[in-house]
């Protein structure tokens, strides 16, 4: 079966449209309904554009007919920021509607999420307080702004995420994480964790134990070898070509966030619109699930 990015939107919409509840508001409904609003977050995600402006003018030629109403710039930016709790709510329903949701290995690894160059600009942000200045071993270089913290299947399909200072212990946001979220735990006993050496800590892995999870990751060279050890480097690949996907594909460190709300809600946009697409690619029976190409043009 073919599919191309009007297939993935129409289908998106009916589901979310079908199974997630409606906001209450009073007054009118407005114009544009929350289903058609992420549907319209997730297509401009897809096809990597940035600029709010931009892609309302865009989507009005390039997806003529899909949205009767488009509205300007300021009421797409707040109607999207207010929508943050749908789009995570729409993460997980798509999740949890792929076979993959039952994979027993899960990865995890954090990225950075520049949100400022300038000294000015640093001063000026209100970012300040939750972002700070890190380093990004990756590409050896210094930066201010956020880490996003991901755990996901081997397919890349996301499980759960978090924003978090970059100075915060990896292990500590891991921990935070999967505390938030105790039905995660309960749906999926005897998970495998896979992680780097950044996640080493025999308190860590007691307390993964405890909570009856198993964490795989590499020695120091100075360690006896853990059992295994020596598989685990091409499977930890696959994340980082999900952080690549999100950042290359999707733009995630130019999402233009300067508060809080702007910046999580921008990250949380392109988590659903990688999760649709893999969703609709298991759905589908195309060949390579995490692919976009299908979707950004």
């Amino acid at each position: 079966m073919l599919t191309d990015l009007d297939t993935l939107i129409t289908a998106l919409y009916v589901e979310i449209d079908d199974h997630l509840p409606r906001t209450r508001r009073m007054g009118r409904p407005p114009k544009l309904s929350d289903a058609e609003l992420v549907t319209l977050a997730v297509a401009q995600a897809l096809l990597g554009i940035t600029s709010e402006s931009r892609w309302l003018r865009i989507a009005a030629t390039r997806l003529p007919g899909a949205f009767p109403y488009l509205p300007g710039q300021p009421a797409y930016n707040r109607r999207l920021r207010a929508a943050e709790p749908l789009i995570r709510q729409a993460i997980r329903m798509l999740s949890q509607d792929t076979d993959l949701w039952h994979d027993d290995i899960w990865l995890v690894d954090s990225t950075p999420v520049e949100c400022a160059r300038s000294r000015e600009t640093v001063k000026r942000s209100d970012l300040a307080g939750w972002a700070a200045y890190g380093y990004c071993a990756s590409h050896s270089r210094f930066f201010w702004g956020l880490r996003l913290h991901l755990l996901c299947t081997p397919a890349g399909l996301p499980v759960s995420w978090a924003l978090a200072n970059p100075k915060a212990d990896e292990r500590e946001v891991l921990l935070g994480m999967l505390a938030t979220e105790p039905e995660l735990l309960a749906a999926h006993p005897g998970q495998t964790i896979i992680a780097d050496k950044g996640y080493v800590s025999r308190d860590l892995d007691r307390q993964l134990a405890d909570g009856g999870l198993r964490l795989l990751r590499p020695s120091y060279r100075n360690h006896t070898p853990r059992p295994g050890q020596h598989l685990l480097k091409s499977v930890r690949q696959l994340i980082e070509s999900v952080n690549d996907t999100l950042k290359g594909q999707m733009a995630l460190e130019q999402h233009g966030g300067r508060t809080p709300a702007g910046v999580t809600v921008r990250v949380s946009q392109r988590i659903l619109a990688l999760t649709a697409a893999i969703w609709h690619n298991r759905a589908t029976g195309q060949p390579i699930t995490r692919s976009l190409i299908a979707f950004d043009h």
